[in-house]
């Protein structure tokens, strides 16, 4: 069996759409194992479980989590039967080592031990039993049969860390290195009768989104249609957790990239709004937006809006009476082309792309003279972030906390929000970006575990925050970031918690709702009833009996 992320690549003029594709269910081991044995945690072998074809998404309580499973030959079965036992025999020690009475006794297992101990939030920290690194999905299902056997061995998967909260820590429990799966031989091209072109693409769950882009457009010239924002997050870690961007990708070899500058949050939000509501054939490839402080300050002010290469900012084009907030919306239009054109060709679509583009952004009510463009490449857009990534881990930013924030705000409630809290409680910045821009409901899947607010439009809002030296200490900005919760609690305001880090049952049961929270409670039931998967999240307790878990779930 191997472990892989089916994508499906529908093409349409150019426009290749990625979709999750769930090919089989994992049927967890017998949860009143132990209690029909009367032993927990004594016997050794278990009943095993088996891959059973199903369209219902696999391992629940990783959200939207696919996988799709192959059997092996029975000659491949035999290749790997010493490396199973192996296996088991490693996690029956680090099962025994996770026990109170001997947790101090277990030795260093790899460097990757106190690296799995962390994660990009730098908040908390929980140190595991040990750190598996499997290379098949084999090596995934022996470690949680494992666990099985123990009653409190819990199993967290972690693919580059970039969680913000432990969501991908296993506190005295064993931590899966996705990343030891992500070699590139093991991302496949395949045909599928799901995709209306016919193709998929097989990826590891610990493949790197960056992996996936030079993969598919350097062998293939295709790629997936949409993206997060940052390309070094696994695809399993994006499809568990979920990842937001303002692309609805179409592949070509050069980008027009646009930002202009607002001065009226009014006018920004009405021009965002009718942006993302353009039918497709008038729309861009991407919209986004965020807010920046009203001064030169280099990582709250100005700065943040100019372009590479020396585009400048201009204040005196400002209108009288600007506020202390600044919005920032940028745009993207994809030139859609199949072959490479030649320099003097490529000229002249980049003249009709502008021609294109400003025709498009006639109607929007920005500031004039406060606009910057720039044609890139293709890979080039989409690896603009790495560009941030470097520079924080030159000047040690990326190594410090992040007390991120991220929030889905209703569009009914988004200008007092803004005027309440951007321009109220951050009108000084957060030492970092303060993405804002709108979302279509109707673009997400009613079948995952995410909670939105009501109404079709609503606005993400990420405070990205960068402890740097000399600013606020984490502290403050965590209790900023608990400020910030209270007053959308206080005001009424129709908001949910993007990634969320509750603590609590009748937190989560108010995030999601009662429909919503009943429905998970049942997945959570169904695919992984002993809550062994997924501890980071601090969700469900583990249990050691369906019955117990029954108890705890409802």
């Amino acid at each position: 069996m191997s472990l892989v992320i089916c994508f499906v690549f529908e093409k349409r003029e150019g426009v290749f759409d990625v979709r999750g594709s769930g090919l089989g269910r994992y049927k967890p081991p017998d949860p009143n194992y132990h209690e029909r044995k009367g032993r927990a945690g004594t016997e050794r072998k278990q009943p095993r479980g088996d891959i059973t074809p199903s369209p219902h998404p696999s391992l629940a309580a990783l959200s939207v989590f696919r996988l799709h499973a192959r059997t092996h030959r029975e000659q491949t079965q035999r290749k790997q039967k010493n490396k199973k036992k192996m296996m088991l025999a490693y996690m029956d020690r680090a099962a025994a080592a996770a026990e109170p009475e001997d947790a101090g006794s277990l030795a260093t297992v790899a460097a990757a031990d106190e690296e799995a101990s962390r994660d990009f939030g730098g908040l908390v920290s929980f140190r595991p039993a040990a750190v598996v690194l499997p290379t098949s999905v084999d090596d995934v299902a022996a470690a949680i049969r494992a666990a099985a056997l123990r009653p409190n061995l819990t199993v967290a998967a972690r693919g580059n860390g970039h969680s913000v909260a432990g969501q991908a820590m296993a506190e005295g429990g064993l931590v899966l290195d996705m990343r030891a799966l992500a070699l590139p031989r093991r991302i496949h091209l395949v045909r599928t009768s799901q995709s209306p072109s016919g193709f998929a693409a097989d990826v590891p769950g610990g493949a790197l989104w960056e992996e996936v882009l030079h993969w598919g457009v350097k062998q293939h010239g295709l790629a997936p249609a949409s993206w997060t924002d940052y390309l070094r997050l696994t695809v399993g870690g994006t499809l568990s957790n979920g990842g937001v961007s303002g692309q609805s990708f179409r592949y070509g070899p050069q980008v027009r990239w646009t930002r202009v500058v607002y001065a009226s949050f009014a006018d920004y939000t009405a021009d965002a709004e009718w942006l993302v509501t353009r039918p497709a054939d008038a729309a861009f490839d991407y919209v986004e937006g965020f807010a920046s402080v009203n001064s030169d300050d280099p990582v709250n002010g100005w700065p943040m809006v100019a372009f590479p290469g020396g585009a400048g900012f201009d204040p005196a084009l400002l209108p009288a009476g600007a506020g202390p907030v600044l919005y920032c919306l940028e745009v993207v239009l994809y030139q859609h082309k199949q072959h490479q054109p030649d320099d003097d060709d490529q000229d002249k679509e980049n003249e009709k792309m502008k021609r294109k583009v400003s025709a498009m952004m006639a109607p929007l009510k920005y500031v004039r003279g406060l606009e910057f463009g720039v044609d890139v490449g293709y890979v080039e857009f989409l690896s603009r972030v790495n560009r941030v990534e470097e520079e924080a881990r030159r000047n040690g930013s990326w190594a410090a906390p992040h007390p991120w924030l991220n929030l889905f705000v209703s569009a009914r409630d988004i200008v007092a929000f803004d005027n309440a809290v951007i321009k109220g409680m951050l009108a000084d910045g957060i030492d970092g970006p303060m993405l804002i821009y709108p979302m279509l409901k109707s673009k997400w899947d009613p079948n995952t575990s995410v909670a939105l607010p009501d109404g079709e439009i609503f606005y993400l809002v990420a405070l990205l925050r960068f402890c740097r030296d000399g600013g606020a200490a984490v502290e403050e900005l965590v209790s900023q970031n608990r400020a910030v919760l209270a007053a959308c609690r206080a005001n009424g305001y129709d908001f949910k918690t993007y990634f969320p880090s509750y603590r609590s049952e009748p937190e989560w049961r108010a995030h999601f709702g009662a429909a919503r929270w009943k429905r998970f409670v049942d997945r959570k039931a169904r695919y992984d009833p002993l809550a062994i998967l997924a501890p980071g999240q601090k969700i469900f307790p583990r249990a050691t009996t369906a019955k117990a878990a029954g108890t705890v779930m409802s």
